[in-house]
């Protein structure tokens, strides 16, 4: 195991699923013997604004906080708070997103418009980006509901960690009901 720390932020809008999935993110580390520490910034998540949580993991973690310009992976739920959040990153990060726009309340009043091409210039600013049609895959799963952890899937295959450290994860963080949808979410993600 090196001494190397791995930071991944999450990123979107509340009711999206952040928490858990930074939760899974979590105990998937633990369960691959990782030293990890997670902070979450909420924001005013209960009412659609901004969610912010940081997951960092390696042999010794001494702060959950992830220093701006030093994230590894940004994990986004929604596409203009993940392009929001790239200052976050450090040069050559990875960017991993779901292609959902979520208007924020100055969009809906009218005060701003939604940006064109989140993605062409998320793309620009990080080529190592991969854009996921999280709804539509967490549908054909069973639940659209389990977009979250259709990207975890993705996310997974840019991290070392064994199979079913994720799989035990999955287990212990998902309610037994919703258990099946997730795996297969999951899958789905990870086949991306």
């Amino acid at each position: 195991m090196s001494d190397t720390i791995t930071n991944i932020l999450l990123v979107g809008v509340g009711g999206q699923g952040i928490l858990l999935a930074s939760e899974v993110l979590s105990e998937t580390f633990m369960q691959a013997g990782y030293d990890v520490k997670k902070s979450e910034i909420h924001g005013m998540s209960q009412r659609g604004g901004s969610v912010v949580s940081h997951v960092r993991y390696g042999r010794e973690v001494h702060s959950p906080i992830i220093p701006e310009g030093e994230g590894d992976i940004l994990f986004g739920f929604e596409i203009l708070e993940t392009y929001r959040s790239l200052p976050l990153l450090k040069k050559g990060g990875t960017v991993i997103a779901n292609d959902l726009r979520i208007p924020p309340p100055s969009v809906l009043l009218g005060q701003e418009t939604y940006p064109d091409d989140l993605p062409g210039k998320i793309a620009a600013l990080f080529p190592d980006s991969l854009l996921v049609d999280g709804q539509k895959l967490a549908t054909e799963a069973g639940n659209v509901r389990a977009a979250n952890t259709v990207l975890l899937g993705a996310v997974s295959k840019r991290l070392d960690i064994p199979d079913e450290c994720w799989i035990k994860a999955l287990e212990k963080m998902v309610p037994p009901k919703a258990l099946k949808v997730n795996h297969a979410a999951f899958q789905l993600g990870r086949s991306l």
